[in-house]
């Protein structure tokens, strides 16, 4: 990020984003959950800071679904890189690391578009600017922002895996009763939908966001200490999320999809390499409880996984 944008620059995107909603990453709940369980990790210092530079740079309007008043500073921040990509378009690829399904690890950084840039290399990118002395206030709260937001993203596995279907966005689902609607070459629900937000909603059973996060944070306090002492290595993180794509997201498919072979670049939509949301459409994929049960598990450790590792780059940079 070279500049500094304008205020009124939120204003429209928040307009935007009322007027066409979208889901992206883990959605409100996800993130936010992330946030919250990072936040009951971080040292002294670095949540005094985290605090403070939120609250000296406010980054969007305090409205919209994401942010109810009363959100926890560091929870209203999680969502705000999906406020404003629809208008800083240059973001988009810092979102994801399409990691193709027949990768191995060892060839992975060749998937991160130098120019379009993906969620690891985001990440680092994001981390400097925290650290550089010369950066400007504004600029940090945007670097800050887009880290508690990019350590959710990076945790996502359809994050972080494409089988030339824009991370399975173009893998129609119906998922329990709720059969799939098509609109301009969009398919509702998806596999990467009902992975960012449906099965979130399934699993914390009407919980507020602050009991979802405390309920993770004790399920997996043990196994923390082990997720600390392998440090922060953002092509790892990203490795891992990829196979759980592999084993779980297709993996546990009623209808297998084949592992497409070949990369196809810069997909546009659903209607590219050879119309593969129709293609997709025409498995007729119903998933339900049996799914949902195989999904659980990942999805509550990615999140616990992503909230405790967020805590370890924000306590690095202010220890």
């Amino acid at each position: 990020m070279k500049k500094l944008r304008s205020r009124f620059m939120f204003a429209v995107v928040a307009l935007t984003l009322a007027a066409t909603p979208q889901a992206w990453g883990w959605g409100c709940e996800g993130h936010e959950t992330v946030a919250l369980i990072a936040k009951g990790h971080l040292n002294p210092h670095a949540l005094a800071m985290v605090n403070q530079i939120l609250h000296d740079n406010p980054g969007h309007p305090p409205a919209g679904p994401c942010h109810p008043p009363g959100l926890d500073p560091i929870a209203d921040a999680s969502t705000w890189a999906d406020d404003i990509r629809n208008c800083w378009t240059e973001t988009a690829g810092w979102h994801f690391f399409d990691i193709p399904r027949f990768a191995t690890q060892t060839n992975i950084d060749q998937f991160c578009d130098p120019a379009k840039g993906c969620v690891a290399k985001a990440l680092h990118d994001q981390i400097a600017v925290l650290n550089d002395p010369a950066a400007v206030p504004g600029l940090k709260a945007e670097a800050l922002r887009f880290i508690i937001h990019f350590a959710g993203h990076i945790h996502q596995p359809l994050h972080d895996t494409t089988n030339n279907d824009r991370g399975a966005n173009c893998v129609p689902v119906k998922f329990f009763s709720n059969n799939v609607h098509v609109s301009a070459n969009k398919y509702e629900p998806n596999l990467h939908g009902i992975w960012d937000s449906d099965m979130i909603q399934n699993i914390s059973q009407g919980q507020t966001v602050a009991q979802f996060a405390a309920a993770l944070d004790t399920q997996f306090a043990s196994q923390e200490a082990a997720w600390q002492a392998a440090g922060i290595d953002f092509n790892a993180w990203a490795w891992d999320a990829h196979q759980l794509a592999e084993t779980v997201a297709y993996g546990k498919l009623n209808k297998k999809i084949t592992i497409e072979t070949t990369l196809v670049p810069d997909l546009k939509s659903c209607a590219d390499n050879n119309n593969v949301g129709a293609r997709m459409l025409a498995l007729n994929e119903k998933l339900g409880a049996n799914y949902q049960a195989a999904a659980t598990p990942v999805i509550q450790e990615q999140l616990a996984k992503a909230g405790v590792r967020l805590a370890m780059i924000l306590n690095q940079i202010w220890p």
